[in-house]
C-alpha cells in the first residue's frame, strides 16, 4: 500500500487528518489510489505575495499538499521551493513540523523580489534528479503573478516535459487578472510540436484561497495528473 497510514498521520500530525481523508477521496475519485509519487511545493516570494503569507494562505496550502503527499509518498516530507527574482529557499515541509512552519522559514528570508519561474524549476528538477526517486513527481507551483521572464518559462516546461514530473500551477489572486494569461498559455502549449507530453496545468483559487473547500482543490490538483501519466508512459517518459 503505497503512502503513509491513517495512524501515523494522527499520531504525528492530528490537526491533518481531514486533509488526509480529504485527499483520499480526491484520489480515488481520480483513480489514483494506491499511486506512488514524490510531491513538491514551490511557493511565490514576490513582494506582492505578502498578503497571503500574512494571512495563513501559504501555510493552509502547504499543510493541504502535506495532507496530499501523505498518500503519494512514504517519507512524510515534502521538499519546498520558495522563489522570487532567485531561488530563495530549498528547504521542506513534514508531517511532525508543518505547524507555523512556513512562518519559520519566511524569517529567515531575505527581500521579496520579482517571479522567475524558470529558476524555481530548475531547482525542483535538480532536486528530483538528485534524490534518485524512480516515481513520478508532481509538482504544486504557487504563484500570484506571471514570470520576468516568459521565454525561459516555456523553455523550461518543454524540456521538462521528457522528465517525469507535472507541473500543477496555482495562481492566487483575481482570476481576472491579465497576470495569468501567461499561465494559461503554458497550460496549452502544443503536442507534440513544442513538448513531447502535456505535462502542465494550471487552475487559480482567487483572492482569497482558503475559501476554496479542501476537496475541490484536491480534485483540481490531481485532476489531470492521470492523463499525464498515461501520456508519459506511452512516450516512455516513464517505465
Amino acid at each position: 500500500m503505497a503512502g503513509i497510514s491513517l495512524t501515523k498521520v494522527e499520531e504525528t500530525a492530528p490537526a491533518l487528518v481531514d486533509l488526509y481523508k480529504s485527499a483520499g477521496v480526491s484520489l480515488t475519485k481520480h483513480g489514483l489510489s494506491g499511486q506512488r509519487a514524490a510531491v513538491y511545493l514551490v511557493v511565490d516570494y514576490s513582494g506582492s505575495m505578502k498578503p497571503y503569507y500574512k494571512d495563513g494562505s501559504v501555510q493552509a496550502l502547504a499543510d493541504r499538499v502535506l495532507g496530499l503527499s501523505a498518500h503519494l509518498d512514504d517519507d512524510g516530507t515534502v521538499p519546498v521551493v520558495f522563489f522570487s527574482t532567485d531561488v530563495d529557499a530549498v528547504t521542506d515541509i513534514a508531517l511532525d513540523n508543518h505547524d507555523g512552519r512556513i512562518e519559520r522559514i519566511v524569517a529567515g528570508l531575505g527581500h521579496m523580489g520579482n517571479t522567475s519561474y524558470h529558476l524555481a524549476m530548475d531547482a525542483v528538477i535538480d532536486h528530483y534528479l538528485d534524490s534518485g526517486s524512480k516515481e513520478p513527481a508532481l509538482v504544486v507551483f504557487q504563484t500570484d503573478g506571471g514570470p520576468i521572464n516568459k521565454l525561459a518559462a516555456e523553455r523550461y516546461v518543454c524540456k521538462a516535459a521528457r522528465l517525469p514530473l507535472f507541473w500543477q500551477f496555482i495562481g492566487f489572486g483575481d482570476p481576472a487578472s491579465k497576470q495569468f494569461e501567461f499561465l494559461r498559455r503554458l497550460d496549452e502549449l502544443a503536442v507534440p510540436q513544442k513538448r513531447a507530453v502535456d505535462n502542465a496545468g494550471f487552475f487559480h483559487v482567487g483572492s482569497e484561497p482558503r475559501k476554496m473547500t479542501d476537496g475541490e482543490l484536491y480534485d483540481r490538483l490531481v485532476a489531470e495528473f492521470p492523463q499525464w501519466l498515461a501520456a508519459a508512459r506511452a512516450q516512455g517518459v516513464l517505465p
